[in-house]
């Protein structure tokens, strides 16, 4: 292969707004109707407010709601429940990610419990029982002006979903049949597409894996697999449980969002103590282990850290984090697990009620990609490949267009790119880097064999 240059052209593509795709800054608040019920207020300065409307306020713009199928342990996160706070979050203007758990009860990254309902039916019944579920919720919903704006079909879904019948604590997982899981999943996927077209909306559909570590290698076996229709990959993010620190989860971000172009990224779940004192007697899952040196455990550290995990997740390619549960406050009632809340300590309220620094996170300062547009003369070749550091080092397809190989990418302002090209992959280990600093607006970049 020739050695390349690349050619920095600018002002030759519009300059898009600094807003040119959306964003989000998101916040669960599955456990806001329960709390509330419990006598628990939010404010800023001690006059209770609607806690919609204070998000709103803060400048989120999504809220993600859980979905349990017959939770007959709680009379939260049935689909009544759901329905009071998607009404909630449509008064306050706040779009909805709903997600579907396919559970009676928790599926995470550690169990994916089948709802009793459908436990002893075939895959194929269990794969149209989920179609119906989905297909039949979202109509209803939909007909109280109620659809939401993304869904999620299943939640951590690491382990094959609906595969445990029951589960204990560190039982060891059984390897995933992905004939069975890609069936569940595409009919999922399915049920919301048909239910969109139906009401004419259609909403973005995410598919959800807990901890950076285990997505790449469960969404090449998913693809293997067959599934495809979604729109968004979400990651759970907690230090507590993950083996990589926010550097790694950088760079998986910015892997994944190479190999699959037409998916965004969203850091779907995260948390940080602001505190290690906690007001009731059940203890705290978020405890120093759940902390970074360099941010502490403080209502300063706990906001500065989800400004640097935003910052992070745009400079890698990603759209947005979702914050889990920033109002499970302690109050007088019972869970499972004892009175009051285990994560009072992780909310964006203090002891009291009142608002912390972390609220108002969307509010901060925050550095937006640009997208640039790789270029490459279409001259006959069989196809071409770009490949860089700000790909991870990943060859990645380009796409023949118009006379060109076209590739998109969007990159942070001032940061300087290698990037080299080459007709095939046996070839990239010849490829020459070019460097490529990146503009404040939008523009082109000619890869030009000499």
């Amino acid at each position: 292969m020739r050695p390349i240059t690349a050619l920095f052209i600018s002002s030759i593509l519009a300059a898009p707004p600094v807003m040119a795709r959306d964003y989000y800054f998101g916040s669960d608040l599955s456990y806001v109707n329960e709390m509330e019920d419990c006598g628990a207020t939010y404010s800023r300065d001690g006059t209770p407010e609607d806690v919609y409307a204070l998000f709103k306020g803060s400048g989120a713009n999504l809220v993600r709601i859980r979905l349990w199928n017959d939770p007959d342990w709680t009379n939260y996160s049935n689909l009544k429940d759901v329905k009071r706070s998607l009404r909630r979050a449509k008064t306050a203007g706040l779009p909805v990610l709903l997600d579907f758990h396919y559970s009676d009860d928790w599926a995470d990254g550690e169990k994916q419990l089948v709802p009793k309902a459908w436990a002893r039916l075939t895959t194929d019944q269990q794969a149209e029982a989920l179609y119906r579920f989905t297909y039949d919720t979202l109509m209803e919903l939909n007909a109280e002006g109620l659809m939401p704006d993304q869904v999620q079909v299943g939640n951590e879904t690491n382990g094959e979903m609906m595969g445990d019948l029951t589960y204990k604590e560190g039982q060891a997982k059984r390897p995933i049949d992905w004939t069975r899981n890609a069936r569940l999943f595409n009919s999922g996927i399915r049920a919301v597409r048909d239910a969109g077209a139906k009401a004419g909306k259609t909403p973005r559909i995410m598919l959800h894996i807990a901890q950076p570590e285990n997505v790449e290698h469960w969404f090449l076996a998913a693809t293997k697999a067959g599934i495809t229709g979604y729109d968004l990959i979400g990651i759970s993010y907690y230090k507590k449980w993950s083996k990589m620190d926010m550097a790694g989860l950088g760079a998986v971000i910015n892997r994944v969002r190479h190999t699959y172009p037409d998916k965004d990224i969203v850091v779907v779940e995260t948390a940080y103590p602001f505190t290690d004192r906690h007001k009731d007697q059940n203890g705290n899952l978020m405890g120093t282990d759940s902390a970074f040196a360099p941010y502490g455990v403080s209502p300063a550290g706990q906001a500065a850290y989800l400004h640097d995990l935003m910052q992070l997740t745009l400079d890698n390619g990603g759209v947005g984090v979702v914050y889990w549960e920033p109002a499970w406050v302690s109050t007088a009632c019972k869970t499972r697990w004892g009175t009051g809340s285990n994560w009072e300590n992780a909310t964006f309220f203090d002891f009291d009620g009142k608002a912390l620094p972390a609220l108002d996170w969307p509010k901060a300062a925050f550095v937006y990609p640009v997208e640039l547009t790789f270029r490459v003369r279409d001259t006959g070749q069989a196809a071409m490949y770009l490949t860089g550091d700000f790909t991870g080092g990943l060859a990645v397809p380009m796409e023949r267009r118009d006379g060109y190989f076209i590739y998109r990418s969007w990159q942070k302002p001032g940061t300087t790119l290698l990037a080299g090209v080459a007709p095939a992959v046996a070839d990239l280990k010849d490829a020459q880097a070019s460097e490529i600093v990146v503009p404040a607006k939008a523009a082109l970049v000619n890869l030009a064999a000499q």
